[in-house]
């Protein structure tokens, strides 16, 4: 059995939801976690968790608000010496083998000065990988991104980039992008074919988003709003982990936002995806790009979109589903096994890319 301190970017479901996933794959081993927020509140039901500030990006109305997101981090930043010495003394108590991070600040950097291993499990470093062919448009947005990945983000010993796509390019020995992590429950379920649409958005959404679910004719199961009921076409739906993975798994496609994990699953059921990557946050916007480029979906970024895109995009989608058809969405066991091997090595095997 290792001890293991996991750090968890909170903001969000993601990150938690491939902490927790990785957690209960590996529960021989004894977990304490790190994180905050939403990530602290899916952890805590059944590990250990102890509360610690990260670095947030503010959303509002489906776009990110800049002053807010440099306010809030400012502070954060203000209080590293404070909270740096809280965890280091949390860490000496526990005793940990190894660290992991999932987009964590303080962890890989209290790692590396008490010469703990560390490894990164996110989407994130991605997008620092490779060559990304992009609108020039997208080109500030892009380096912005990956200088604070690398600035804020890279201090750990090795990364695991877990990615429904790969950009092309010279790779980094020390980040390896592998396939997807996906909960059990979604590996567990039946994909099958129906007429209705899965709408989820997890930050607050733009105003022309119900208007245009409303204009599709079909029956709508919309997640994301904390609300229950209907209107018209639209049934609103609570959070529920179980109810959402059986109408995704039984719908035509999905209506969402940028966000990998939502993105992949939907992938892995064999769903093509309509998708609204938030203003301003370059991550999705890059899953978005890919999404499209790859023919699983189309991306979409404008916020005041006409009803005419529906039928165009419904024209395509057995098309979307024979590309989806191809690829492989699902990398837990390569993931698991790159795990263990730096828990017992402290380092990831050699890559052979030939």
């Amino acid at each position: 059995m290792a001890r293991i301190i996991y750090g968890v970017h909170g903001t969000g479901h993601e990150h938690a939801i491939r902490a927790l996933t990785v957690a209960r794959h590996f529960a021989e081993h004894e977990f304490l976690f790190f994180s905050h927020g939403a990530g602290a509140a899916i952890l805590s039901p059944e590990f250990q968790v102890v509360e610690s500030p990260c670095l947030v990006t503010v959303v509002r109305q489906h776009k990110v608000a800049p002053l807010a997101t440099v306010y809030q981090d400012a502070v954060v930043l203000s209080q590293s010496w404070a909270s740096s010495r809280r965890l280091r003394e949390i860490i000496n108590h526990f005793q940990p083998d190894v660290a992991l991070t999932d987009y964590d600040f303080f962890l890989p950097r209290i790692a590396r000065r008490l010469g703990l291993p560390c490894l990164s499990l996110d989407h994130q470093h991605v997008i620092s990988l490779g060559r990304h062919h992009l609108p020039w448009g997208q080109v500030p947005e892009y380096l912005l991104t990956k200088g604070i990945i690398d600035l804020l983000f890279s201090t750990a010993d090795a990364f695991l980039a877990t990615s429904f796509f790969c950009p092309p390019g010279p790779r980094d020995a020390k980040v390896r992008v592998v396939p997807p992590l996906l909960r059990d429950q979604v590996i567990a379920c039946q994909s099958q074919g129906g007429s209705h649409i899965v709408a989820y958005q997890g930050y607050e959404t733009f105003k022309r988003f119900f208007p245009l679910l409303q204009s599709t004719g079909r029956p709508v199961m919309v997640y994301g709003f904390n609300q229950e009921g209907r209107e018209g076409n639209l049934h609103f739906k609570k959070k529920s982990e179980t109810g959402f993975l059986e109408d995704l798994a039984s719908c035509s496609y999905l209506i969402c936002g940028g966000s990998h994990t939502l993105l992949s699953e939907a992938l892995y059921l064999g769903k093509p995806v309509l998708s609204f990557p938030i203003k301003g946050a370059f991550e999705q916007y890059l899953n978005a790009f890919y999404l499209e480029r790859l023919g699983f979906g189309k991306k979409l970024d404008n916020h005041n979109p006409s009803a005419s895109i529906i039928p165009g995009f419904e024209g395509q989608l057995e098309q979307f589903q024979k590309n989806i058809s191809r690829d492989n969405f699902c990398g837990n066991q390569e993931i698991y096994d790159l795990i263990s091997y730096f828990i017992k090595h402290h380092t990831l095997p050699a890559a052979d890319y030939s």
